[in-house]
């Protein structure tokens, strides 16, 4: 049951525009349950964005390594960071391929990279709902459930939010 003063929508906006903007935040830890939900409880029209964002952290420490570390520099194209970034980049292209198919209907698929929760809130800003898994301790119910990047996310997005 809704509380006094809401009512439920079988599919579209509730300012009665066409189509619901939906942005699907996956992870590599709970993109299914995440992909799941968003297949089992968004409108059936409404536009899908499947999003996965690559935090920096690991090509930066690579790249510190080889400057600091190793001193020599051999050219762009033998630097760790660069191998890193091709990893991480066609890891994400794979894990948005598998979302997609699991979600059985089409959608867009958006790779960034950066501060991953800058990203998502930024991404959630031209959204209507916001759809993201639980990235904490699963085990335990509660706010332990919600990790940093979903609690920074919860707290600074405006759009409605779909937790899974």
């Amino acid at each position: 049951m809704f509380p006094a003063g809401t009512r439920a929508v079988e599919h579209g906006t509730c300012d009665g525009s066409p189509d619901m903007r939906a942005l699907v935040w996956i992870t590599e830890d709970s993109w299914e349950a995440t992909v799941a939900g968003a297949a089992e409880l968004l409108p059936v029209d409404a536009a899908v964005t499947l999003l996965h964002v690559t935090g920096g952290d690991a090509e930066a420490m690579a790249r510190v390594a080889r400057s600091r570390l190793l001193g020599r520099s051999r050219g762009a194209e033998g630097m760790p960071h660069q191998q890193l970034r091709t990893i991480s980049e066609d890891a994400a292209r794979a894990l948005l391929g598998d979302a997609a198919s699991a979600l059985g209907r089409s959608a867009e698929q958006v790779a960034l990279r950066g501060h991953v929760e800058q990203e998502v809130v930024t991404a959630a800003a031209r959204a209507d709902i916001l759809v993201l898994a639980r990235d904490g301790d699963r085990s335990r119910p509660g706010p332990r459930s919600i990790g940093h990047a979903a609690r920074y996310v919860l707290d600074h997005v405006t759009c409605r939010v779909l937790l899974v």
